[in-house]
């Protein structure tokens, strides 16, 4: 299936302790993936880095804060195929040179990436992993040169510093237009912060302060050009950009908004400035709202755990049943069970109990592991369930895994019926703009009628929400669907 990430990006400005709060932040992302943890610090004149195998408690230890002091950070929490568990796909991505240094973390997957990657490598650049985010830093470092960026502090009689950031940024957008695909990308040299979305943000990305902050207006970004600059909060003494809200909140911080999809943002000693550099396309990845994302974030003005509610009740519109108990599959569930009991008038209840120190099944990197570890991270309270006519809400059934197993767990906990309700539409198609998700011939739904996955996972009934009561729920259709209709916007 190739390299295929979901992923989680933080990137800290002005903040004396930013391996700090970057730890902090990483941790809040830790669902987004738990393959591998990654911190890039500078302290103004150098960039070092650690990064490791394993959850961000793992990879980082008091020894580690102390040598990365700096006030600019960018960090990066990873997930792989099972292909891809090695350290050399681990970010954030450094290149270093005489001089000086870039790092970089991404979110997202490239479509181009195989292409850019021969043509960086017949003009002479190496890689040192199999990742489509190291051709992004390498492809930044090309434009960079040619554009008549010093590699390095410059020289007074060489380059000034500022025109040196202008080129730099430069190079950012020119990269950004040729790259293709899903991009959340946090940025550093060591003077400077940079966050860049996808024209279709397909993937989240949004910014916090941290502390104070002067209001006023963003100044466009100099030696760029730009028919459109944003208007936003000025100076602050620090800033946040990263994945999603909860990491802001996670590090004391106050959102402010998210990245556009489309739109460059530049943090540097004069402040924060921004500038679209293409055409908003919006089309936000729906399964950021039905599972990846915390349920206490928002992205694009949308709270996660309001949209989960709204599923649920819609589901509950389409799909009503006789029942005693509505219960949820943590976590990504619960929302939707919530939202599905107060529009049914079914009591809600627990039901289900999850062992919090266990991954996420679906990021388990082999469809082994993921069959292990669901009797390990889920069971069944008995007395919730016992003689009980029980609905379960999950968010998903991708490859009836879970889904059988849970059926079985609730079963033996004495459920008289099960009647499994799924708060997004079917999942027939393979996802290429950052999702881990099986090939079609692995997807259930790609090939099973409805009442063949009921009885493959062996409830009572079975139902999804439809792609129209899905729109209903989020009262808009701005998303992209591709996994449940198979149409991309890439």
């Amino acid at each position: 299936m190739g390299f295929r990430d979901e992923c989680g990006v933080t990137g800290i400005y002005g903040v004396e302790n930013a391996a700090a709060l970057s730890y902090f932040a990483l941790t809040s992302l830790q669902h987004r993936g738990q393959e591998s943890a990654g911190i890039a610090v500078s302290d103004g004149t150098k960039i070092k880095l650690h990064k490791g195998m394993g959850l961000v408690s793992d990879v980082f230890e008091q020894g580690h804060f102390e040598a990365l002091n700096g006030s600019i950070a960018v960090g990066h929490v990873r997930y792989a195929t099972a292909g891809g568990r090695t350290i050399d796909n681990a970010q954030p991505f450094m290149n270093s040179f005489k001089n000086g240094s870039i790092a970089l973390a991404h979110n997202g997957q490239l479509v181009n990436h195989t292409t850019l990657r021969e043509m960086l490598e017949d003009h002479g650049s190496t890689f040192s992993s199999s990742s489509d985010s190291e051709v992004i830093l390498k492809l930044i470092v090309r434009k960079y040169i040619e554009n008549g960026g010093h590699l390095g502090t410059p020289n007074e009689e060489e380059n000034s510093g500022e025109l040196n950031q202008q080129r730099f940024v430069e190079a950012v957008v020119q990269t950004a237009k040729l790259i293709k695909g899903s991009f959340a990308l946090c940025i550093m040299t060591e003077n400077m912060l940079i966050g860049v979305r996808d024209p279709n943000g397909i993937r989240p990305l949004c910014i916090g302060l941290i502390g104070g902050g002067v209001t006023g207006a963003e100044p466009p970004l100099e030696g760029v050009a730009s028919d459109e600059v944003r208007a936003q909060g000025e100076a602050s003494p620090s800033y946040i950009i990263t994945s999603e809200s909860c990491a802001i909140d996670s590090v004391n911080g106050r959102f402010v908004r998210d990245v556009e999809p489309g739109e460059i943002v530049v943090i540097n000693k004069d402040g924060l400035r921004s500038k679209k550099y293409a055409e908003d396309k919006k089309r936000t990845c729906i399964f950021e709202y039905v599972y990846f994302a915390r349920p206490d974030s928002e992205i694009d003005g949308i709270s996660v755990q309001e949209a989960r509610y709204r599923m649920g009740e819609e589901l509950a519109k389409e799909s009503p049943v006789d029942a005693d108990i509505v219960i949820g599959v943590p976590d990504s569930g619960l929302g939707a069970a919530q939202g599905y009991a107060r529009a049914s008038g079914v009591p809600y209840g627990m039901g289900i109990i999850k062992n919090k120190y266990i991954g996420r099944t679906f990021i388990a990197p082999t469809q082994k592991e993921r069959e292990n570890m669901v009797f390990v991270k889920l069971n069944a309270i008995r007395s919730d369930l016992e003689g009980k006519r029980v609905i379960v809400i999950d968010d998903s059934i991708v490859r009836g895994t879970t889904s059988r197993r849970l059926v079985q767990i609730l079963r033996r906990a004495g459920a008289k019926e099960v009647h499994f309700r799924v708060s997004s539409p079917q999942v027939k198609f393979p996802c290429h703009l950052g999702i881990d998700t099986p090939s079609k011939n692995e997807l259930i739904s790609s090939n099973h009628e409805l009442e063949e996955i009921r009885k493959e996972i062996g409830a009572d009934s079975l139902a999804f929400i439809s792609l129209e009561g899905m729109r209903k729920a989020f009262g808009a259709d701005s998303f992209c669907k591709g996994c449940f209709n198979g149409e991309y916007p890439v």
